[in-house]
């Protein structure tokens, strides 16, 4: 098992080991010395809202490119409606976060789990110059530091796909290390209301992606309790049928295609 420690850390001037992180650190919006980087969040209070409300963020050029990106990528994948402009007819920065989250939806129409979760591998993929994944395993053994350095890379390049976060200690396998993201409100995960989502389209693909395709073990851990979630590099992730989201209902409240009939999200049986 995991043991995380949910607190900030902080990362020594004359920490020898990590070199690189330093810059990566430095060039983000840090404050105290503490990894922490602010998404654009349109709130009074520069954090998340509470729960049962929806958090306001502004995007910026580096956010919107992303989404567009995405949203493109999987448009290809993305069951057309009629009704709506469609992916392929939007410009490149003419996506927003709704627009990223509705192609999200539409991928996953008439495709079991086990098809849409292919579907992001695929776009992950298409995103990465031939022979990628073997450049990262030379890069990137899964050691403490790979870990580590993951996890500081994640703050920052994570930020406009699941809101703010911070690097924490974990515990694995006995051994702490700096090596787990603490995400606060996950913007997935608030915005399309959906469990099946969150684990068909994110959770389980970026834990196979990283484990299978770059050697570098990610286990994800989302609490849909308060929408926040844990991602601890280092640690191998449990078969999905061991894993406490198979168990997941749905999150009636605010799932918009939520079933009542069913103990856990249908998404989660196909």
């Amino acid at each position: 098992m995991v043991a995380l420690s949910i607190q900030l850390v902080q990362f020594p001037s004359t920490n020898k080991q990590l070199p690189s992180l330093h810059s990566i650190i430095s060039s983000s919006n840090v404050k105290s010395n503490y990894v922490r980087i602010r998404c654009g969040i349109a709130e009074p209070s520069g954090e998340p809202a509470p729960m049962g409300q929806k958090t306001k963020y502004k995007d910026g050029f580096f956010e919107k490119a992303f989404m567009s990106l995405f949203a493109r990528k999987m448009g290809k994948f993305a069951k057309q409606d009629s009704d709506i402009n469609t992916t392929t007819t939007k410009g490149f920065l003419q996506h927003d976060y709704e627009s990223f989250v509705d192609v999200s939806k539409r991928v996953m129409q008439g495709r079991s789990r086990i098809q849409q979760q292919e579907v992001v591998r695929e776009v992950l993929l298409s995103m990465l110059p031939p022979g990628a994944p073997a450049q990262f395993r030379k890069l990137f053994p899964p050691t403490k530091w790979a870990a580590e350095f993951n996890a500081a890379l994640t703050v920052p390049f994570f930020h406009w796909l699941v809101g703010p976060s911070e690097v924490v200690e974990v515990e694995i396998d006995g051994v702490k290390q700096k090596s787990g993201v603490h995400i606060k409100k996950c913007r997935y995960l608030e915005n399309s209301g959906c469990v099946g989502m969150c684990v068909n389209m994110c959770k389980i693909p970026t834990q196979d992606f990283f484990t299978d395709e770059f050697g570098l073990p990610l286990t994800m851990i989302p609490n849909f309790e308060d929408m926040s979630c844990e991602m601890v590099y280092g640690q191998v992730p449990p078969p999905f049928e061991e894993d406490p989201v198979a168990k997941q209902p749905c999150l009636a409240d605010i799932c918009t295609v939520a079933s009542t009939s069913s103990i856990l999200c249908p998404k989660l049986l196909a």
